[in-house]
């Protein structure tokens, strides 16, 4: 799969952009708050409905302007799709991405926000498990959104003052809820983290990471649960939600434990390793996503080389150029990029940059 033409009108730094970049590795050049982000964000919009980097539907639009869109054709094998997707203000003043998607379309993102799933807290490690486990099951995305609403109705009751009995009775069935959906999602969860971690053992070695790498998903309601042991330890820790007023069991308190030679790669990594690491946990989800879906997710780097050793970095483009189409933004003026596009990003443009065969330094 890859992104045959994109036009973006009024999004962010750009009032109109046509753009039709190259079906495998693009290499994203220019001077730094020129526009290089934006372009990676306007496409994983046009992909998957939403910013690879978290951003508010509002930040989206140009200043001053009443809507954003993008839109573009995809292409896989002989097929196509058209794609629109526009960010305006509803009714209720909220601004929302408008647009139908499709449905064997993948983005595998990287940047700096990455980092916090090596030295952040465990919400980063579960988002990152949760996102990919949705490219391979998108059910599992619609799960998680129903235990996330059972989570909140639990939370605001145990918040709510009502008497032990009378709490006892309200709870009850968003407790099974909870047990029947909680342990739906760390299932899927942790056969993701198995796949995941085949793949990181292999490609961080074959990425110039010195040591072994090892994923471990730590769940909160064990190995086996059953919906009875689940909503049991619920019974017994009620005491203790009642007085913190928060629910205290299931995998909204699930962590992944990522080891390097055996030591936690959070608390003994240097900053070099984790980059490698972090950037490398995404790189690993191609295989699995292209094997689930039938096609090569969009990859979209953002600053993915900076940090990383000369050799890394040459290892890391070797990667990337037989991944499909791979959108890459860097500072560097040469690479040693073999087959890539260069494009140069200025003033809301993007035009042809450094043809690769002169970004080889002699």
């Amino acid at each position: 799969m890859y992104i045959q033409w994109v036009q973006v009108v009024d999004y962010r730094s750009y009032r109109t952009l046509s753009y039709s970049p190259a079906p495998q590795l693009n290499l994203l050049t220019g001077p730094n708050g020129q526009g290089k982000t934006n372009l990676l964000e306007a496409l994983s919009l046009l992909l998957v409905g939403r910013s690879f980097r978290g951003a508010k539907s509002a930040e989206m639009p140009r200043w001053d302007a009443a809507a954003a869109s993008v839109s573009g054709e995809l292409r896989r094998g002989a097929s196509s799709r058209t794609l629109r997707r526009e960010v305006r203000r509803r009714e209720d003043g909220n601004w929302a991405v408008m647009g139908e998607g499709c449905p064997w379309a993948r983005v595998v993102p990287f940047a700096w926000q990455d980092l916090a799933i090596l030295n952040g807290p465990p919400l980063a490690r579960r988002n990152f498990i949760d996102g990919f486990t949705g490219k391979l099951v998108p059910a599992h995305l619609t799960a998680h959104a129903r235990y996330r609403q059972v989570l909140a109705r639990r939370n605001h009751l145990l918040q709510s003052g009502l008497g032990p009995r009378e709490m006892s009775d309200r709870l009850a069935p968003w407790d099974e809820q909870l047990a029947v959906v909680g342990i739906e999602l760390a299932g899927r969860r942790r056969a993701a983290v198995e796949t995941i971690g085949v793949e990181l053992e292999r490609l961080f070695g074959e990425l110039g990471g010195a040591g072994r790498v090892r994923l471990e998903y730590r769940a909160s309601l064990g190995e086996a649960p059953t919906v009875e042991g689940v909503m049991a330890e619920l019974a017994r820790r009620r005491e203790e939600e009642d007085r913190r007023g928060q629910t205290l069991v299931g995998p909204h308190r699930d962590d992944l434990l990522i080891e390097l030679d055996g030591r936690d790669a959070r608390l003994f990594g240097s900053r070099g390793q984790q980059r490698l690491l972090a950037l490398a946990l995404r790189l690993a989800e191609v295989g699995p996503v292209t094997a689930a879906v039938g096609s090569p997710p969009v990859l979209l780097l953002d600053d993915a080389l900076s940090e990383l050793d000369p050799e890394a970095q040459r290892r890391v483009l070797e990667r990337i150029e037989g991944s499909g189409q791979v959108f890459l933004t860097t500072a560097e003026p040469m690479l040693s990029a073999r087959r890539a596009t260069w494009w140069h990003v200025e003033g809301g443009r993007v035009e042809t940059g450094i043809p690769a065969t002169e970004a080889v330094p002699a």
